[in-house]
């Protein structure tokens, strides 16, 4: 490609610039070869001239497409440079957020001052067993790339982390640390991975500092290694230590601290175990306020310290030694706070005895005063003749004493290290390791020292492992692929590393100076000077005499010569170390024992400190060898050439920390800062080597899917996408060295990728214009077709209205004729109707005239005839009447003659015998009523005796009065004037009467009237009550529907808060079961593990042991399970005393148990006794009254047929007089309502009295045949006369007998009537009741309508509250009601079935004892009769074995049984059969079979699971089983609540003697464990599916564009192989669960609770995958996703689990599918975006907005206001702070009882099962 054909218009490139380094600007002219300047335009519209050297041609670099920014990966860049590099990390970190970026293998992490919520435990788990590309950049994802490659090659591996001082190298490696230790956890129980973290804070607190560029600065390098055995667990931990900052204790810069832990002490120095230390605050000491400013904003040093100190108590360091530690650090506190006085000479100086700070020094150490004081301020001088002892300057002795101090701590550090290490180390063998490296960036400062210059020179070291191992990697990725490998030029820094420590290099001639008695630093700068001033990597500064420049890989760096040789030294005097070594405390002068020892032994090699201080020189007689100590750069290069043989022999990893400002403000980022870093750290130099090779790689599928859009139809139509990529390319790019063919991939040349882009972004915009074109030529045509519509439509409504402007003329015109012509013919009409009229008014006159003649004439005739009509009809029936009088009179004498005739013939027929004994028959009924009759009679009589009395005296008097008036009226007869005046008082008592009448008349048409008005204002009443009426059931049913409302809303509230609670209990208690399996697992394993150990000789455990440790796995059972205590306490001597103190609780449980249970049978035992002789009692009654009981009743039966009928008669009458009662007194609802309930009582009493009826009819009939028999039986033994028989036989009877028998007949009938008085005395009372309960109804009714017409006063809202309040005092008072009545029924049913549970058991022994001792008996017979009803009750459905057959049946039915086996049988056999068992033991009431069996099941389906742990269908198989054996043992319980659908036949199958509650529990403990292997084994087939199902699978084809990945996408944790899986093979997956559920019988609850989880599962799995990659949060998988989601809910749909609540979990994942296809721009976007993601947190929304990333440069990036937008409009929620959602999180379990409507007698056992020793009973 030509320069003409890149650098054209829209063309952006990047500028130098000195502010922001790089400068974007756009082309705005197209550049030709030879012009002089580029024409640029910037980002804020300013036009620039950029200036080519026409020489050179050197144009400005090109700027990546858009959509290539924001990569993952900084290789992936089309064009790789400087400017791309740092615009990439500066769009990722500021506007995404994103502080970890991949650049081929390293991982750049900027530092962002922010703690930032991306290091929980679940984003380890998401990253934990993902490939390094997979997901977005992060120190997870390089720890998991280590320990994968560690677990597949085998091979140790190394984490390089490098960066400068507050680059947050530290954090990088602690968070990696944290990884391995969650990942590889240690097997075994000494938490190794907690003694590894827990050494971090130690090391922080005598390591880190606070410098001017970090709080936290380490101030040495550190190498860890993390050992691991053959199963990747981590088992131990090495570390090495590299160049302490010594001079750090005794100097300090401004704003800069000591070490940690001097502060924290001080800190924590009012603490009572730390008076002894005489510290006070960190200002009071010398060493700790040399920086300014002793505290760090935001730390509390105090609790820091109480964090160091509980880290040395968990590696196992002592009180003692922590004591002694804290001891030294104070010493040396007191150390520096020294007063040294100078003397005048100032050649020597003096330090006072009194001096507090030397006396503490002397006592924390425990060494001598006096020679500590002497040897401070003097120096021993050696010789070949003699000893000098010289004085000392102050300035020397402060030299001195800085130098002991550092000599101090660093012997500290380093016995520190050493004990970390100690704890850290294993004895297991060590398989293989990961070692983290933190150590020192590449620095440069101001003044640059010794340290600066080993730090660098380590740098050096690394750079050059860094560029041969990238430089390997790109050729073995070429060869790989088959590609021609061209020698790539990279940076070789060898020649640096060769100036610095071959030989005569700068650190051996810094050696040799120091071994020149006099040597100086500006000496040995002139040596340097003189030696190496030809190297191209050595200067010297033309102003200075003392120092010299190295060119490093990363810049020059400028050294001071001053202090080299000391700090090279590091001299202390060997007096003072002579006094520590006496010193009295054993740690102190441990110390410094073994110096000796390690001057000729490296300090690396053990893992201790490789900068050991070294004591001061030795003096000429005891340089007997003439060996020199090693000096400080010495030692530090032999520990940096093992370290890199370390490296060398591993596998690295690189880790590069960037710190994006000076100032620690959180997400600032500074470019200048940024590119100095990058350009030492070497992550440029990685680009230039990538860059020099092919760095874009495209698979062929990809490169196919991106760029067919250039390809031609006919080239598509090929199926080798290899060759159509081909023709492509060698059309596109003419040059053919820009891209290379290999295996998979095509790789190109920088810039190519973005060429192709700009191709493919020019034929979209061709499209693009294309499609706007015809648009928009369309959207013309729609214009003027609308226009010419709308002028068509004016013109039609304009023509409209004139034709209707002349119709409405016409109309008009035409109308007007029409009514001219109606009104003429109306006047013409009228008059002619008017002579019409006329005439036919006089005629009709005329005609009615002659037809009333004629109608008289006939109205005359027609009377006659009626007057004739009614004479004839009276003759006429006269004349009948005359003749029936006389027929009658006829007829009457004549059946007079007959009736007399008649009774003469009777009453000579009643004299003869024949005729007495027919009357005689029934004479006991007749008697009996004639009695009843007569007595009746006798009562009328009397009755009508006294009213006769009466009525004969009251006649009397009448008759008198009468007689009286007779006699006045005659004498005053004569009287005339008296008849004149009773005229005259009748004539005023007619007017009176008249006048009464009319004012009657008068009264009842006003009452009438009034009447009618009552009436109407009666009808408004009752209207305006019926509108009341409905207005307040209105009101309240509003009322009610509000409060049911709040009610209900309180209700879900607290339903939800107690099912939440319930939910959490469950899960808790669940977590506890899955805990206990795990120990239960790790306890088996141990088990194992020792009988390995213990295989010298094999020894077989008895069989009460192996019982006893099978019931610690479950509780205490209810029944006896053991025998007594002795038995129990043989068990526990024979098992042993560990296992009998583990099981000691058991064992007191089960002995009072034995009590309890021994005082029961002494209770049924006496009770039994009590009930023998009652039965035995009851028997003898029966023999003896059964003769009395026959003759009785006969009696009985007479009884009960009189008093039969007497009821009914009574109840007929009583019926009709309360009806006649009912209807005169109230018609009311509530007397009816009672009226019916009485008569529904009658009637009930009528069928009682029926059906008594019906019982004295049998009755009858057996007493007759009983008493024929014994008759029968009599007549043949006796001659007795047959005269005194039953009055129904044919012979004679005397009178003697029959009066005998009329006596006895009189006294049942009094009986009878005493009876019958009784029985009518009852029923008075109960009509009585009835009553009562009438009136109180009535009393009800009418307050009640006293309470209305009471509201009907009141206002509305009164009679609201008023009807409220009665209506909740009625409801409070039923439900009070009902509650005692519910209370009293519990009671009644909990004493019924405590009743019931003992006289069954007292049955069951009575019988069985009665069944052995009556055997020999006489009542043979009935104990047959009883064993035959016993033999009733034992029904088919129980299966019988013997207890020695017990382990070969659950070896047939549990360990060896396949299901395949049982698959064409009933669902869930195995327990079917195992309940059967079950039965039959507790039908045969022996406990310990019931036991021992339940135990055995239990612990074999626990063995089968444990070695299927693997197999889903055997797992669900015994979930399934141990489901319905739970449900079983629920079901045939015999509690009623488990038992309202269990058939007849079914209650028969219920267990008898034991209750097995405690069972149930366990097997429900088991069935959560099964439920959570089941869950664990579908999560481990189906985890691996999930991501590449439902984010990279193209379920809709081409929908989504494909972006280049960049160099993560050949990432060597990837196998090789399509490991993709595409929705369907999910969804054949839980096809293939489902199916196996259902065909195995498990309870649909079950399957629909194992499909949420799995559902929950793939929700938050793929949610956290969107979360943590880049490249798939973008529109196209939105909608793949959204297709994804609708599939797997059509599946659910399809299964029939849409109730699952599976559906549901997945919404999540819905609203971010939904989030990505949302538009991002206004802010009724982030409302709509607010208001639809409820279910995502803020934390999640965000993410996902950062991460989102167009695929197409078309598509618009979210901007970072919009951003802010959504956190503002969500700043209210309480979301949870975790970003990722837990995949491992576990929805409590539920297992709803379930009945079988199997009946256990329809089953059939297979012969395949081999339980041929089964007997069915």
């Amino acid at each position: 490609m030509s320069v003409s054909e890149l650098y054209t218009k829209y063309t952006k490139v990047w500028i130098p610039d000195p502010d922001e380094v790089w400068r974007s600007g756009e082309i705005i002219k197209d550049y030709k070869e030879g012009d002089k300047s580029l024409h640029l335009k910037f980002e804020d519209d300013t036009l620039y001239e950029y200036p080519v050297d026409l020489k050179t041609n050197q144009l400005p670099f090109l700027r990546n497409p858009d959509i290539l920014v924001g990569e993952n990966d900084l290789t992936a860049l089309s064009y790789l440079h400087e400017p791309a590099v740092l615009h990439n990390l500066k769009v990722r970190f500021l506007e995404s957020n994103h502080i970890y970026t991949y650049c081929g293998i390293v991982l750049v992490a900027i530092n962002p001052y922010e703690q930032l919520p991306i290091y929980e435990q679940d984003v380890i788990y998401a990253y934990s067993g993902q490939n390094m590309g997979d997901m977005d950049p992060h120190i997870f994802a390089v720890a998991e790339e280590a320990y994968k490659q560690m677990a597949r090659d085998e091979k140790n591996q190394s984490i390089i982390v490098s960066g400068e001082s507050g680059a947050g190298k530290t954090v990088s490696a602690k968070y990696a640390m944290r990884f391995f230790a969650s990942v590889g956890g240690s097997a075994s129980e000494t938490n190794i991975e907690e003694k590894v973290l827990a050494s971090s804070p130690i090391m922080e607190a005598i390591g880190n500092a606070k410098t001017t560029r970090n709080d936290n600065s380490s101030r040495f390098g550190k190498y860890i290694q993390i050992g691991f055995d053959k199963r990747y667990h981590i088992i131990g931990a090495n570390m090495r230590t590299y160049l302490l900052e010594k001079s750090r204790v005794v100097f300090q810069a401004d704003d800069e601290r000591n070490y940690h832990i001097f502060y924290q002490l001080c800190a924590s120095a009012s603490l009572p175990e730390f008076k002894d230390l005489a510290l006070t605050c960190a200002e009071d000491f010398f060493y700790t306020t040399m920086g300014g400013d002793t505290t760090i904003d935001g730390v509390d040093d105090a609790d820091d310290f109480e964090k160091t100190r509980h880290a040395f108590t968990l590696l196992g360091v002592k009180e003692s030694h922590q004591m002694s530690i804290f001891k030294i650090i104070a010493s040396i506190l007191h150390l520096g706070n020294l007063e040294i006085q100078a003397e005048r000479d100032g050649e020597s100086c003096s330090i006072s005895k009194q001096d507090e700070h030397l006396n503490n020094f002397c006592r924390l150490l425990g060494v001598e005063h006096s020679q500590m004081e002497h040897w401070l301020c003097h120096r021993k001088l050696v010789t070949t003749a003699e000893t000098y002892i010289k004085p000392m300057s102050a300035q020397q002795v402060m030299n001195a004493r800085n130098a002991l101090a550092k000599h101090i701590y660093a012997q500290l550090f380093n016995w520190i290290v050493e004990h970390i290490n100690k704890a850290l180390h294993t004895t297991l063998k060590q398989h293989s390791f990961i070692g983290v490296l933190d150590i020192y960036g590449f620095e440069t400062f101001e003044v640059n020292s010794f340290e600066q210059f080993c730090i660098n020179y380590a740098n050096e070291k690394l750079q050059q492992q860094f560029n041969s191992h990238v430089f390997k990697l790109e050729q073995e990725e070429y060869m790989k692929e088959q590609i021609p490998w061209t020698l790539i030029d990279f940076y070789d820094n060898q020649p640096c590393i060769d100036l610095i420590e071959a030989k005569l290099g700068i650190l051996d001639l810094l050696d040799e100076e120091c071994k020149v008695p006099k040597g100086t630093d500006q000496n040995w700068a002139q040596k340097l000077y003189d030696r190496h001033s030809s190297s191209q990597h050595f200067q010297k500064p033309r102003m200075s005499n003392t120092s010299f420049i190295v060119v490093h890989f990363a810049d020059k760096v400028e050294y001071q010569s001053d202090g080299f040789l000391e700090k090279n030294r590091d001299t202390v005097y060997e007096e003072q170390i002579n006094i520590l070594k006496a010193s009295k405390y054993q740690m102190v002068a441990d110390l410094f024992q073994d110096e000796k020892d390690s001057v000729p032994a490296t300090p690396t090699i053990k893992g201790a400190a490789p900068k050991i201080s070294v004591r001061s020189a030795r003096p000429a007689m005891k340089a007997a060898n003439k060996e020199h100590k090693k000096t400080v750069g010495h030692q530090f290069r032999n520990s940096l050439h093992l370290l890199m043989e370390t490296l060398n022999a591993t596998t690295p990893h690189y880790v590069r920390c960037i710190k994006p400002n000076d100032e620690k403000l959180p997400f600032k980022f500074d470019p200048k800062r940024a590119v100095q870093q990058l350009r030492a750290c070497g992550v440029l130099e990685t680009i230039r080597i990538s860059a020099a090779g092919y760095p874009s790689r495209w698979s062929y599928h990809d490169f196919f899917n991106r760029y067919r859009v250039l390809m031609k139809k006919r080239e598509i139509s090929k199926n080798d996408k290899k060759l159509i990529c081909k023709t492509l390319l060698e059309n596109l790019i003419k040059d053919p060295d820009k891209f290379q063919f290999g295996r998979t991939k095509i790789f190109f040349r920088a810039g190519q990728v973005a060429y192709l882009e700009k191709l493919r972004a020019d034929k979209f915009r061709a499209a693009t214009i294309m499609i706007q074109k015809t648009v928009r030529g369309w959207l013309q045509r729609v214009k003027y077709r609308r226009m010419r519509n709308a002028a068509i439509t004016i013109q039609r409504y304009t023509r409209g209205h004139l034709a209707r402007r002349l119709v409405d003329y016409l109309r008009k015109t035409r109308a007007a004729i029409i009514f001219q012509k109606q009104y003429r013919m109306l006047r013409i009409l009228h008059a002619f109707q008017k002579i019409r009229n006329a005439t036919i008014t006089i005629q009709a006159f005329t005609r009615g005239m002659f037809v009333r003649k004629i109608y008289h004439k006939i109205l005359l005739e027609h009377k006659a005839a009626i007057i004739q009509k009614h004479a004839r009809a009276w003759l006429a029936r006269k004349r009948f009447l005359h003749f029936k009088c006389a027929a009658v009179v006829i007829q009457c004498y004549f059946r007079r003659m007959k009736a007399r005739k008649e009774l003469k013939k009777l009453k000579i027929e009643a004299r003869s015998a024949q005729h007495l004994k027919k009357l005689n028959i029934g004479m006991e009924n007749k008697v009996v009523q004639l009695q009843r009759k007569i007595d009746d009679q006798n009562k009328e009589y009397r009755h009508l005796n006294e009213q006769l009395s009466a009525l004969t005296s009251a006649y009397s008097t009448d008759v008198e009065k009468l007689k009286k008036e007779l006699e006045q009226y005659r004498q005053n007869r004569g009287d005339s004037n008296q008849l004149v005046n009773l005229k005259k008082e009748i004539e005023s008592l007619r007017l009176e009467l008249e006048k009464s009448h009319s004012e009657r008349k008068i009264i009842e048409d006003t009452y009438d009237k009034e009447k009618d008005l009552l009436r109407k204002r009666v009808s408004d009443l009752e209207e305006e009550n019926a509108l009341l009426k409905q207005e307040k059931e209105e009101l309240n049913n509003r009322i009610l529907c509000q409060s049911e409302d709040e009610f209900a809303q309180n209700t879900v509230k607290e339903n939800l808060l107690t099912k939440k609670e319930l939910e959490e209990e469950r899960s808790r208690y669940q977590n506890l079961v899955k805990e206990y399996s795990r120990l239960e697992q790790r306890y088996d394993n141990l088990r194992d593990e020792m009988t390995i150990i213990k295989t010298p000789g094999h020894r077989r455990n008895p069989s009460n042991q192996s019982s006893l440790e099978s019931d610690s796995n479950c509780p205490s059972v209810s029944t006896s399970e053991i025998g007594d205590t002795e038995d129990a306490i043989q068990q526990v001597e024979d098992v042993g005393l560990d296992k009998a103190a583990m099981d000691m609780t058991l064992f007191l449980k089960l002995q009072k148990r034995v009590r309890e249970l021994e005082q029961e049978r002494k209770k049924l035992q006496t009770q039994l006794e009590k009930k023998k002789s009652q039965v035995i009692e009851t028997k003898n009654e029966m023999d003896s009254d059964r003769d009395t009981d026959l003759a009785y009743n006969s009696l009985k039966r007479q009884e009960l047929e009189s008093e039969n009928k007497k009821l009914k008669n009574e109840l007929n009458e009583l019926r009709k007089t309360i009806v006649d009662r009912v209807t005169q007194n109230n018609s009311s609802s509530d007397v009816q309502d009672s009226y019916t309930l009485l008569l529904n009582q009658l009637k009930s009493a009528n069928e009682e009295l029926e059906v008594r009826k019906e019982e004295v009819l049998i009755l009858r009939a057996q007493i007759i045949k009983a008493a024929q028999q014994k008759d029968t039986g009599k007549n043949m033994d006796s001659n007795i006369n047959t005269y005194t028989s039953w009055p129904n036989s044919d012979k004679h009877v005397d009178a003697e007998d029959a009066i005998e028998a009329y006596h006895g007949v009189c006294q049942t009938n009094r009986l009878l009537e005493a009876q019958l008085q009784d029985q009518k005395r009852e029923h008075e009372e109960e009509v009585e009741t009835l009553k009562t309960q009438m009136e109180t109804l009535r009393e009800e009714m009418e307050k009640q309508q006293q309470a209305f017409f009471q509201t009907l006063q009141l206002p509305p809202e009164a009679q609201v509250e008023f009807g409220i309040q009665q209506e909740i005092a009625r409801l409070t008072n039923e439900n009070l009601d009902l509650k005692e009545l519910l209370e009293k029924l519990e009671k009644n049913e909990k004493k019924l079935k405590k009743q019931l549970k003992i006289y069954m058991k007292k049955v069951q022994d009575f019988e069985a004892t009665q069944a052995t001792a009556q055997t020999e008996r006489r009542r043979h017979e009935l104990t047959r009769q009883v064993t035959v009803q016993r033999k009733e009750k034992d029904f088919q459905g129980m299966l019988e074995y013997y207890k020695e057959d017990e382990p070969l049946l659950i070896r047939n039915l549990i360990t060896d049984l396949k299901p395949q086996t049982v698959s064409a049988t009933v669902p869930c056999l195995p327990a079917y059969i195992l309940y059967m068992c079950i039965r039959h033991a507790d039908y045969i009431n022996d406990d310990q079979k019931v036991h021992s069996l339940l135990t055995s099941t239990i612990n074999g389906i626990k063995k089968v699971l444990k070695k299927h742990n693997d197999d889903f269908q055997m797992t669900s198989f015994w979930l399934a089983n141990t489901c319905r054996l739970l449900h079983c043992l629920k079901q045939y319980s015999g509690d009623t609540g488990f038992m309202t659908q269990n058939t007849a036949k079914q209650n028969e199958h219920c267990l008898k003697n034991f209750d097995l509650t405690e069972y149930r529990q366990v097997l429900s403990d088991l069935s959560i464990q099964i439920y959570q292997q089941l869950f664990k084994i579908a999560e481990g087939m189906l985890q691996p599916m999930i991501v590449s199902a439902m984010l990279e699978s193209e379920s809709i084809q081409g929908l989504s564009g494909v972006k280049s990945m960049g160099y993560r996408n050949r990432s060597s944790s990837m196998v090789d192989g399509d490991n993709s899986y595409s929705l369907d093979a999910v969804i054949r997956q839980l096809n293939t669960f489902h199916s196996i559920m259902c065909d195995q019988g498990l309870d649909p609850e079950i399957i629909q609770q194992v499909f949420k989880q799995l559902f929950y599962m793939i929700n938050a799995v793929t949610l956290n995958n969107l979360l943590l990659r880049k490249d798939v949060c973008s529109w196209s998988t939105g909608m793949q996703l959204r297709y994804n989601i609708s599939q797997l809910e059509e599946w659910l749909r399809g299964k029939n689990l849409q109730q699952s609540g599976a559906a549901e979990t997945v919404e999540p994942l819905i609203q971010a599918a939904q989030l990505l296809q949302l538009k991002k721009k206004t802010s009724e976007d982030a409302e709509a975006i607010c208001s639809l993601c409820t279910s995502l947190s803020t934390q999640q929304i965000v993410k996902i907005l950062n991460l989102y990333t167009p695929v197409n440069e078309f598509e618009e990036r979210v901007t970072v206001a919009f951003i802010r937008n959504i956190q503002a409009n969500l700043q209210e929620r309480n979301d949870p702070p975790q970003l990722l959602l837990d995949y491992k999180y576990m929805f409590p379990v539920l297992f709803p009882f379930s009945p079988s409507s199997i009946t256990m007698d329809s089953i059939h056992i297979p012969a395949s099962l081999n339980l041929e020793f089964l007997n069915e009973v």
